[in-house]
């Protein structure tokens, strides 16, 4: 199995978002109503917000290939880009996803080192992430990888509050 992670450029938009599209439903459409899951879709991955996204220079985004094939994609923020008001010597996993037909093969873990590795190229002292209090996987993963939970935010799907876990690591 040959894997690349590559940084997704401008002209990479419509893959990002077919892909972003593709996981997001997949991971969470049989957990929600499916007028919410379409209404974060529409807002979360339009095409203006996705341009907006990968044009900050405090946001990062990555395919990760499996086989020639896009199989999935991360987004990390740094400094004032991140979703909750950290602090400087931290960076933020925003998204982690890998298409279903991918996942168990150690993709997941791939784009975490490479986020690992960004925030050390980066001279940060803890990566962090948000993960929805139901995705049990990620959960699970996650704390494997050594994240623990430091704390909770909320997070809307549609009309409906749902809370994430802060989960943090600090980097050796």
């Amino acid at each position: 199995m040959s894997v690349v992670i590559n940084e997704c450029t401008f002209e990479d938009i419509k893959t990002l978002q077919e892909i972003s599209y593709n996981t997001f439903n997949e991971t969470f459409s049989h957990m929600n109503k499916q007028e919410n899951i379409r209404a974060y879709l529409e807002n979360a991955f339009n095409t203006n917000k996705l341009e907006e996204e990968i044009l900050n220079p405090a946001s990062t985004f990555y395919f990760i290939s499996c086989n020639e094939v896009v199989a999935g994609y991360l987004k990390i923020n740094v400094n004032e880009a991140q979703t909750e008001d950290m602090w400087e010597e931290a960076l933020e996993i925003e998204r982690i996803y890998i298409r279903e037909e991918f996942q168990k093969n150690g993709l997941g873990k791939h784009l975490l080192l490479k986020a690992l590795e960004v925030a050390k190229g980066h001279n940060k002292k803890k990566i962090w992430l948000g993960v929805w209090e139901h995705n049990v996987g990620a959960i699970h993963f996650y704390n494997k990888m050594g994240f623990v939970k430091t704390g909770s935010h909320s997070f809307y799907m549609g009309d409906e509050k749902q809370t994430d876990m802060i989960m943090m690591k600090t980097i050796a």
